[in-house]
């Protein structure tokens, strides 16, 4: 089933003196600024500045509204920190060894919670999110995930070009191709009843999904010099139809590794 991509309507700042930053970003992403009193369309995308950082928020007409934000600093992310090592899955599907720290491309960056992971491991990341409103929150977080000395250092290994996938990796030179280069498309939609965690929700809304959408895997094992990294439902298809060279299945969900020639 394939859900529409709703573009976003507008920014708001909860309080005067965030005024400035919605109105910059208002045209730096070309969406009309809304003033604080006044009411939004229902079922539709915003963004809001709040005391607390860039929010993005999708309006109901006959439910609450739903709104989230990146916060590198609490408690998700921190606990990513702490529990992030060399035996885990991730870091056994792009390689990661204590004398190898692989440059990591990830194409399908979203709220950036395996980049982080791999970031706090030691790797530099590359993130590439399509939509720019996403991209600006996650720009946003990492400005103000920089000034906590707690994630600071992982934020530093971090950077976020908004772009297609397919278009940057044709525009790289050998020279520039990463090591790895990983994908995480949204998962196929889910056959049970059972909602779907807000920022799920949020994204699906944002950004649109469907099953069948073609990634560009083939170009991605041509361009990386090691490997590339697919995250998927335990249970899925391969991503389009392609058998890996090998897996790392974890409890929910499984890591497919394609090994570049190189490697």
């Amino acid at each position: 089933m394939k859900i529409e991509p709703t573009l976003c309507a507008g920014i708001q700042a909860e309080l005067p003196h965030l005024r400035p930053l919605a109105q910059q970003l208002a045209a730096q992403l070309q969406i009309p600024f809304i003033e604080a009193n006044q009411k939004l369309t229902a079922n539709a995308i915003y963004l809001q500045y709040h005391t607390d950082g860039l929010h993005i928020v999708s309006t109901n007409a006959k439910s609450k509204s739903l709104s989230f934000h990146i916060d590198f600093s609490d408690g998700l992310y921190l606990r990513r920190l702490q529990t992030s090592d060399k035996n885990q899955g991730l870091a056994k599907a792009v390689g990661f060894k204590p004398h190898y720290l692989p440059r990591v491309l990830d194409a399908t960056a979203g709220f950036a919670r395996d980049s982080f992971t791999l970031a706090s491991l030691g790797c530099r990341v590359t993130m590439l999110e399509r939509s720019p409103v996403l991209a600006a929150l996650l720009s946003e977080a990492m400005e103000r995930g920089s000034y906590d000395h707690n994630v600071a250092d992982t934020l530093e290994r971090m950077q976020v070009q908004c772009t297609e996938a397919m278009k940057y990796l044709t525009q790289l030179t050998p020279e520039q191709a990463p090591d790895v280069i990983y994908l995480d498309p949204m998962f196929p939609e889910r056959k049970k009843k059972a909602q779907v965690k807000k920022e799920m929700q949020i994204l699906h809304q944002l950004l649109g999904s469907d099953d069948h959408t073609p990634y560009p895997l083939q170009l991605a094992i041509n361009t990386a010099k090691n490997r590339v990294v697919v995250k998927r439902p335990k249970q899925a298809e391969d991503l389009n139809n392609m058998e890996p060279s090998f897996r790392v299945t974890g409890k929910a969900s499984r890591y497919d590794i394609y090994l570049a020639d190189s490697d």
